[in-house]
């Protein structure tokens, strides 16, 4: 079935020119020029996912996100200004499913809609009763992942990654020890192609390191290989 995208930005030009490129991929596409107008309508006849603008006039994208997640649990990806930390950490504590920063590239976001509507789906059919296979699951020492329910534990406590940070991890944890190159990062994380230099990868490992040390401070299981790349270590 086609999926349905709803954008919510003042900028028109955004909205015009992302709204083409999800046609061209196949997506029905419904917009709207501020959070306001926008409210109402995600809530009465909801999108497969909705892409939120953080800076708008009236109702910005992080009090569209709390209000709407009153009612609707719809993924959402948030449009922020680069390196916007504190945004990023509100919208994540918020319920938002991923970050993209201004200026990006359409392919990036298509592939992130498409990676979070396979996840919704694993995610629908398990509340249907159909279990992911054991073999799915990922449990390294402290680190488990659930890569159907998009689910990341440290030593039970739940930390909260996007739908990038997810796979970067997920590709680590899968080979415990085994130095990932930067390039493989960038492949796990980044698909059809979608070109991305090594500081977009080594800032997604610094957010994730991060996130763990806010439940374990002492966490150092992502080690940096300077000149090599990075890997998992689950002593």
């Amino acid at each position: 079935m086609t999926a349905t995208i709803a954008l919510v930005d003042d900028d028109r030009n955004i909205l015009t020119s992302v709204s083409i490129a999800l046609q061209t991929e196949g997506f029905l596409t419904r917009v709207y020029s501020d959070g306001e107008t926008a409210l109402k309508a995600l809530i009465d006849n909801p999108p497969d996912l909705a892409i939120f603008d953080v800076k708008m006039p009236r109702m910005d994208g992080l009090e569209l996100l709390r209000r709407l997640r009153e009612k609707s649990q719809i993924p959402v990806i948030f449009l922020t200004s680069k390196d916007d930390e504190l945004d990023e950490a509100l919208g994540l504590a918020m319920g938002a499913d991923d970050y993209i920063a201004k200026p990006f590239s359409q392919r990036l976001l298509i592939a992130r809609i498409r990676a979070i509507l396979r996840r919704t789906d694993a995610s629908h059919a398990i509340a249907n009763g159909e279990e992911p296979a054991a073999e799915t699951l990922i449990d390294r020492g402290r680190l488990q992942m659930d890569p159907a329910r998009h689910r990341v534990m440290w030593s039970g406590d739940i930390v909260t990654l996007t739908v990038t940070e997810f796979l970067i991890l997920e590709a680590l944890a899968q080979r415990p020890g085994v130095v990932k190159t930067r390039n493989q990062l960038m492949d796990a994380a980044y698909q059809d192609d979608i070109y991305v230099d090594d500081r977009t990868i080594d800032s997604h490992i610094k957010r994730v390191r991060r996130k763990f040390r806010e439940v374990d401070g002492d966490f150092d299981a992502i080690e940096t290989l300077y000149g090599a790349g990075y890997r998992f270590s689950e002593d």
